[in-house]
C-alpha cells in the first residue's frame, strides 16, 4: 500500500494542473494546454446480446452510434481539439460543453443542453491525491466520457457490460451514467481510508513523541484533507440534482440508483470531516503534550532554583569580609573550630526542609495535600 503522504502534491503543482484560458478569449475555444495527453477514442456498443469494442476515429464513429441500444465513447486524452471539435459536431456536443472539458479545472456540476445532459465531475488518480477532471454526456441512446488521460476506475463497469446478463447490458445509456459517476465517487474512499491509517499510526507515534517533531506532519495531512473535502463536497449537489426524477434523459428508475450515489457523497463527506477532526484532536494532543513535558521542564528548573535562593542567600551572608579583629559583633561565628562545618549543615537543612515542603504540598512526587489551587 502506499502511503498517503506519497500522494500529496503541493498547491503551486494544482495551479499548474489548472491552467486558465487568458482573459477575454472567445467562448468556446478548445485549447487542452502543452501537458495534455494524446487523445483517443475507445468506443463500446452493445446491447442485451452482444457487445463490441473498438478503437474509433471521428469519421467512423457516425457508422457505430445507433448500431445497437447503447453507446459509450470513451475519450481518452484532450490534446487533440480538432478530434474533440469532430465529436462535437458529430454528437451535437454544445461547444460550451467541450470549452469546459478542456479547461480541466471545472467545479463539479450539472447542465442542461438541449437533449442532452452534461455532468462534470472530479475523480481520484490511483494513489494520488491530485484530482483529474471527469466530464460526462448524456445523450440520446449514448455516453460520452472524456478523461485527461489513460487510467481509471472503470475496469469494474467494463467487466459487468462484457458480463451477459448483467443490468448495464439490459438497461439504457443513463443507467451507464449513473455506473460510471458512481465509479468516480467511490474513487476517494481508497485514499480517506488510506488517510485514517495514517492517522491511527500518528496516533500511536503522538502519545509517545512528546517533542512537536509530528506536528508539521499533522498540518500537512489536515491540509490534505481540506483539500479532499473541497474536491468533494460538490458531488452531493450533483448526485441530488441527479436524483430528482426530473430530468428527461434520467428514468425514475436509474434516478433511484442516483440517491445512492448521493448517499455515497454524504458518507465520503462525513468520512473526510471526521478524518479531518481526527487531525484536528492530534494537533492539540501534541501541542498540549509538549506544553506538558516544557511545564515538568520548567517545575524541575523552579524547584533547583528555589533550592539555591536560601543557599545563595548563606553563601553571600557568609561571603561578606567583615574583619572579626575590629569588632565583637563583625560575624564572631568565623573564628569558631566548627563554623565551616556548621554552615554547611545549617544549608543541607535547609534545603532538605523546602524538599519536604515542596513534597508535602505535592509539587514533587506524591502528597497528602495534592496539587496547589490556581
Amino acid at each position: 500500500m502506499v502511503d498517503a503522504r506519497d500522494a500529496r502534491i503541493d498547491s503551486k503543482e494544482l495551479r499548474r494542473r489548472q491552467q486558465r484560458p487568458a482573459p477575454g478569449t472567445a467562448p468556446g475555444q478548445l485549447d487542452a494546454g502543452p501537458d495534455a495527453a494524446p487523445t483517443r477514442l475507445h468506443v463500446l456498443t452493445w446491447g442485451p446480446d452482444e457487445v463490441e469494442v473498438q478503437d474509433l476515429s471521428v469519421l467512423e464513429l457516425g457508422a457505430v452510434l445507433r448500431k445497437r441500444p447503447v453507446t459509450w465513447v470513451d475519450v481518452r486524452g484532450l490534446a487533440d481539439s480538432r478530434t474533440l471539435a469532430g465529436l462535437g459536431e458529430v454528437l451535437g456536443i454544445h461547444p460550451l460543453a467541450l470549452e469546459d472539458v478542456v479547461n480541466t479545472y471545472q467545479r463539479p456540476k450539472l447542465e442542461e443542453y438541449g437533449d442532452q445532459l452534461f455532468v462534470v465531475v472530479r475523480m481520484t488518480r490511483h494513489d494520488e491525491l491530485a484530482t483529474e477532471q471527469f466530464a460526462l454526456v448524456l445523450g440520446d441512446g449514448f455516453v460520452v466520457t472524456f478523461q485527461e488521460a489513460e487510467g481509471d476506475w472503470f475496469d469494474p463497469v467494463r467487466k459487468r457490460i462484457a458480463r451477459a446478463g448483467s443490468r448495464l447490458r439490459e438497461r439504457g445509456p443513463d443507467y451507464l451514467a449513473y455506473a460510471l459517476l458512481d465509479a468516480a465517487a467511490d474513487s476517494y474512499f481508497p485514499l480517506v481510508d488510506r488517510y485514517g491509517d495514517e492517522l491511527d499510526g500518528l496516533e500511536e507515534r503522538v502519545l509517545s513523541d512528546h517533542r512537536q517533531r509530528l506536528i508539521p506532519e499533522l498540518y500537512g495531512l489536515r491540509r490534505d484533507l481540506h483539500t479532499l473535502r473541497r474536491q468533494a463536497w460538490p458531488l452531493r449537489e450533483v448526485f441530488g440534482r441527479l436524483s430528482r426524477g426530473d430530468l428527461p434523459l434520467v428514468t425514475e428508475t436509474t434516478a433511484l440508483f442516483f440517491r445512492d450515489c448521493h448517499d455515497h457523497a454524504g458518507q465520503l463527506i462525513d468520512a473526510v470531516d471526521s478524518a479531518r477532526d481526527q487531525a484536528s484532536e492530534l494537533i492539540e494532543v501534541s501541542m498540549g503534550m509538549a506544553a506538558q513535558r516544557m511545564n515538568e521542564i520548567m517545575k524541575v528548573l523552579t524547584i533547583m532554583a528555589s533550592l539555591f535562593i536560601p543557599l545563595s542567600f548563606i553563601a553571600g551572608l557568609y561571603g561578606m569580609n567583615f574583619d572579626p579583629a575590629v569588632s565583637d559583633w563583625n560575624m564572631p561565628e568565623l573564628g569558631t573550630a566548627w563554623g565551616y562545618p556548621a554552615v554547611l549543615m545549617l544549608m543541607a537543612a535547609v534545603a532538605t526542609g523546602m524538599l519536604l515542603f515542596f513534597r508535602r504540598k505535592g509539587w514533587i512526587g506524591g502528597g497528602d495535600e495534592g496539587p496547589p489551587a490556581a
